[in-house]
């Protein structure tokens, strides 16, 4: 395989496996990982046939980054061998079946009589499915957008999923303390006030990407001498797929020793949700420092010049998730109506049910009592 950023998990990896095949060796993508998108195979697929056409590798030597996203690469789609076209033809109808399929099920649990169609298929724009039956350029140009697009937010999809988990743990906390009497509920509290503070009492924690940090990883981790450490060094131990850069999962790594001094699974106030939010915190910092092209890599000459930045040697202290949480009271008070509201609905929901039901059985019984009256007079001589 020649697509060296291939399927990773976060931002632009369709545009990614394109650009870095330019300059990155050829290496074996790793088919376990997922890029989060729900047309995830589809993308593989795709890209798995395009990097088959010798055409197409060829062209991407001459194309940047920015031609790929303004859709210049796709028009090369026309030019690509018959046996490619076709299997490409022969993956959209597929995927066009699964859509319809998805479709079809979310009929069959909302009733069908209010499904919004073209709702649905807008979230489907990573093809045309007006043509249902070819690929075609328009089909690769849409693709490659929607990855980026997709992909690029995904840390921000991340967040607010964490945000709303976090709300709704203290909204259920709240809710169970309600439903307890004044003595329990004390308890409750300093039990949980108690949590708080074991949780809080971690060794020191490094400022993500600063050279304690990374001296750290050097002597825990690498089993070296932290008096001897050396930043092209450590990259080249950490670059683990050797294509000279670091990527997101690759920087996410460095900062398992600093998670492990706040979190543990077997440790009741430790909230692994919470740790992984923590190592995204960490990730994004370190990209926001040293990647200075936006690429979302890191590169060793982009490693090497942060390492001689006063911030490297000299970091402010690391703002950890209890000390920066990830809501306001506004945040929690405006989720709580929602709740509120979506409860009342579902209620509202419950009680026209309950009486369709009572009306179907009143519907039932008079039925009931008119064949038997039926069943009576046939009897009668």
């Amino acid at each position: 395989m020649f697509w060296s950023k291939a399927y990773c998990h976060f931002a632009a990896a369709f545009i990614l496996s394109l650009w870095f095949y330019v300059e990155a060796v050829p290496i074996s993508v790793d088919k376990t990982e997922d890029t989060g998108l729900h047309y995830d195979r589809y993308l593989r697929e795709v890209i798995d046939f395009l990097e088959k056409d010798q055409h197409f590798r060829e062209k991407l030597h001459n194309t940047d980054m920015e031609d790929i996203k303004q859709g210049k690469l796709a028009k090369e789609l026309d030019f690509v061998g018959h046996n490619v076209r076709t299997k490409l033809d022969e993956l959209k109808r597929q995927e066009v079946n699964r859509l319809r399929m998805l479709i079809k099920a979310k009929q069959d649990v909302e009733g069908g009589n209010d499904i919004n169609h073209q709702a649905l298929l807008k979230q489907f724009e990573y093809m045309n499915h007006m043509n249902p039956h070819t690929f075609e350029v328009e089909d690769l140009d849409k693709l490659i957008k929607s990855a980026t697009s997709d992909l690029e937010n995904y840390d921000k999809e991340r967040h607010e999923e964490f945000k709303r988990y976090e709300m709704m743990k203290e909204h259920e906390r709240k809710e169970h303390l309600k439903n307890l009497d004044e003595e329990h509920r004390k308890e409750e509290q300093q039990h949980y006030e108690e949590l708080k503070k074991k949780h809080a009492d971690h060794p020191k924690i490094n400022h993500p990407g600063s050279q304690d940090q990374l001296k750290e990883v050097w002597k825990e981790a690498d089993g070296l001498d932290p008096n001897e450490f050396d930043p092209k060094t450590f990259f080249k131990l950490h670059d683990t797929n050797g294509d000279n850069y670091l990527d997101e999962q690759e920087l996410e790594a460095l900062f398992t020793k600093e998670l492990e001094k706040m979190y543990s699974p077997n440790r009741e106030e430790d909230d692994m949700t919470e740790m992984e939010e923590e190592r995204l915190r960490m990730r994004e910092h370190v990209m926001n420092e040293v990647d200075t092209n936006r690429d979302r890599l890191v590169s060793l000459e982009e490693f090497l010049v942060s390492t001689n930045k006063k911030e490297f040697v000299e970091p402010e202290s690391w703002e950890t998730l209890e000390q920066a949480p990830s809501y306001t009271d506004e945040d929690m008070k405006m989720f709580e109506e929602q709740l509120a509201q979506e409860e009342s609905s579902i209620n509202q929901k419950n009680a026209e049910l309950h009486q369709q039901k009572e009306e179907l059985e009143r519907q039932q019984e008079l039925l009931d009592s008119q064949k038997a009256k039926l069943q009576q007079m046939e009897q009668l001589p």
